[in-house]
């Protein structure tokens, strides 16, 4: 049986960038016809349980996309080796994602907006303090990143 890959998106409360990143791909990947595995995450312990920002939700809804069901959780150590690509959507993120993965941790760390050509080691906004055009941001650059991401495992890059 072939290896299905495995994303894990990491922001820091994982109620309003990760779980919008998690329904990107997944549409993306149904569109693309790419079978992947997919979750989100925060660093933070302070939204675990809750569901999505009300905000994160009317975006994902204006795309089709019903988020209500998504739960907040904070990233473990088994992730580390449970998904093959990590993902953070900022660089405050990442460096905490190295800091905490295991010595023998097998998963990929990256950056998101590093898989969009001309954004490389840019943050995806955090629409979280701003208004609802802060989240129709949010969901332009991860539904780009989602969509070259995507491409690179429906190729196997």
């Amino acid at each position: 049986m072939p290896h299905v890959p495995s994303v894990l998106f990491v922001c820091l409360g994982n109620i309003c960038r990760s779980p919008l990143a998690e329904a990107a791909l997944r549409h993306e990947a149904e569109r693309a016809g790419v079978e992947v595995i997919v979750d989100s995450a925060g660093t933070g312990s302070w939204h675990v349980g809750k569901g999505p920002d009300p905000r994160s939700c009317a975006e994902a809804a204006r795309h089709g996309i019903d988020i209500r069901s998504y739960r907040a959780r904070q990233v473990k150590t088994q992730d580390f080796n449970r998904f093959d690509h990590v993902i953070a959507l900022d660089a405050s993120n990442l460096a905490d994602l190295r800091r905490i993965a295991p010595s023998d941790s097998e998963a990929r760390l990256s950056l998101l907006l590093d898989l969009v050509p001309g954004l490389e080691g840019q943050d995806v906004a955090d629409p979280y303090y701003g208004g609802p055009e802060g989240f129709e941001t949010t969901w332009e650059q991860v539904t780009e990143a989602a969509r070259n991401l995507a491409m690179q495992l429906k190729t196997g890059r």
